[in-house]
C-alpha cells in the first residue's frame, strides 16, 4: 500500500466531493475499511486526466450495501445485483458500488461470479494491471498487480496470462486496443499476439458491445494508433471486412482530435461502410452523423467561394458542414489550409432564417394549397442564390415569385 503524495493530491480533489463522501461514509459506517475507489477514476487521476465517473469496490454484499444505503437515507437501485452492483444515489448522482468478486465460470461473453472479501482475488479477475488500482477514502493506494508502474511506463498489460483473460471475455481484445491507444507508447507484444490468435472470438460478442468498444476507440485522439495494430493483426477485419483507410483517420484526428466517432467511422471505411451502422447496432443519431458527413463531403470542393460556403452551411447545417469539410481534408480532397479557410468563413457567419413564411405567401394572394409551398421554395432558392439578402429584399423576391404563378 502507498499513500498519495502531495504532488498527486491535487488530481484527487474529487475525494472531497460531498456525494462521494456520503456514499463512502454509509459503507464505512456499516463496516470500516469496506470501501475503496477502483478502476477508471483512480487510473485516470494518476494519469493526469479528470475522471468521468466513479466506481467503488466493497467487501459488503449487495444486501449489505442496500442496508447501508437505507441506514444513511440514501436512494439506491439494484442495477446489476446478480453481479454484485448496486447504484447508490446521493445528491441526485449515482455511484456504482460493486462487491468484490471471484470468477466461478466464464464462456467468453459473460461470467458467473461469487462474492469475496479478498481484495487481491478481485484484482486478479480484472483485465489490465492499470485497471486494478484501488484507493481508500483517506488516500491510500492498493496496487496488487503493479499497475502504477505500468501506468508510469505507459504500458497496457493483461493481468496474468493474456490468452486466459481473453478467453474469459473476448471483448477484452477490443479493450486492449482501446486502452493501448489511450495510454501506451507501444503495444505489449504478448497481449498483441494473444489478441491476434483469439480474434475470431469477437464474432460471438453482441453487436452492441462490439459497437460500443469500436466507437470508444474511434473517439480517441490516437485512434489511428490502435486501428493500425488492429488492421495488422486482422482484428479489424473481424469487425468489418471492407478496406480500411487508416491514413484518413490519421489526417482527421490531426485536424480535429475531438471529431465525433461516427465521422471517424466515415473516414475509416468511406462508402465501403454502408451497413456498418446496423452491424454495430449504432443509434439512429450515430448513423445519421456518419451518412450526413459523407453526403456533405461529396459537396465540398477546393476553392469554394465565400458565397458557396455560406450556401452549404445554410443547407447542410453548421455541424454537418464541418463534418463534411473534415472528411474532405481527411480524404485529401482539400488541404488542411483550405479546411481552415472554409471552417473560418462558416464559423464567423451567423446563419440567418428565411425571413418570409407560408403565411406571407397566402397574404400575397396565393390560395392555400400546393402553390404556397412551390412559391415559398422558389423564393427561398432565389434568396439563397442572392447570398441571403435582408428582409426587405426577401419580400421583393417573394413578390416576384408570386407574380410568376
Amino acid at each position: 500500500m502507498t499513500a498519495l503524495t502531495d504532488a498527486m493530491r491535487p488530481a484527487f480533489d474529487w475525494l472531497e466531493a460531498p456525494h462521494l463522501k456520503r456514499v463512502v461514509g454509509a459503507l464505512e459506517k456499516a463496516a470500516p475499511g469496506s470501501a475503496r475507489y477502483v478502476g477508471g477514476c483512480v487510473r485516470d487521476s494518476l494519469f493526469g486526466d479528470g475522471p468521468n465517473d466513479f466506481d467503488i469496490a466493497t467487501t459488503l454484499t449487495p444486501d449489505q450495501v442496500i442496508a447501508a444505503a437505507k441506514a444513511a437515507k440514501l436512494k439506491y437501485a439494484p442495477t446489476g445485483v446478480d453481479h454484485g452492483t448496486v447504484t447508490v444515489i446521493a445528491d441526485h448522482q449515482g455511484v456504482e458500488v460493486t462487491t468484490l468478486r471471484a470468477d466461478v465460470s466464464t464462456d467468453g461473453r459473460r461470467a458467473t461470479v461469487a462474492f469475496t472479501e479478498d481484495w487481491a482475488t478481485d484484482a486478479g479477475r480484472r483485465d489490465f494491471t492499470i485497471n486494478a488500482l484501488y484507493l481508500s477514502p483517506d488516500g491510500i493506494l492498493f496496487d496488487p498487480m503493479d499497475g502504477l508502474a505500468d501506468l508510469k511506463a505507459r504500458r497496457v498489460r493483461f493481468i496474468g496470462d493474456p490468452e486466459q483473460r481473453i478467453r474469459e471475455d473476448h471483448l477484452r481484445i477490443l479493450r486492449f486496443f482501446r486502452f493501448s491507444a489511450r495510454f501506451a507508447e507501444a503495444f505489449d507484444k504478448t497481449g498483441l499476439a494473444a489478441a491476434a490468435k483469439l480474434k475470431s472470438g469477437i464474432v460471438a460478442l453482441s453487436a452492441e458491445r462490439v459497437g460500443a468498444e469500436t466507437m470508444a476507440i474511434l473517439k480517441l485522439p490516437r485512434a489511428a494508433f490502435g486501428l493500425e495494430a488492429m488492421a495488422a493483426s486482422s482484428v479489424l477485419a473481424e469487425i468489418w471486412e471492407a478496406p480500411a483507410d487508416i491514413t484518413a483517420v490519421t489526417r482527421l484526428k490531426a485536424l480535429a482530435p475531438q471529431a465525433p466517432p461516427p465521422v471517424a467511422l466515415a473516414a475509416l471505411f468511406g462508402a465501403h461502410g454502408e451497413g456498418l451502422g446496423a452491424r454495430l447496432r449504432l443509434s439512429n443519431a450515430e448513423k445519421a452523423i456518419r451518412s450526413n458527413a459523407l453526403k456533405a463531403e461529396a459537396r465540398i470542393a477546393p476553392d469554394l467561394s465565400g458565397q458557396e460556403i455560406r450556401r452549404l452551411t445554410y443547407e447542410l447545417g453548421r455541424e454537418v458542414f464541418f463534418d463534411g469539410a473534415q472528411l474532405a481534408a481527411a480524404f485529401s480532397k482539400i488541404s488542411d489550409a483550405e479546411y481552415a479557410r472554409l471552417a473560418g468563413i462558416a464559423d464567423a457567419w451567423t446563419v440567418p432564417e428565411f425571413p418570409v413564411s407560408g403565411g406571407d405567401v397566402v397574404a400575397a394572394g396565393v390560395r392555400p394549397g400546393p402553390d404556397v409551398a412551390r412559391v415559398l421554395s422558389a423564393a427561398e432558392d432565389a434568396w439563397i442564390a442572392e447570398d441571403f439578402p435582408g428582409e426587405e429584399r426577401a419580400r421583393e423576391i417573394l413578390a416576384e415569385k408570386t407574380a410568376d404563378l
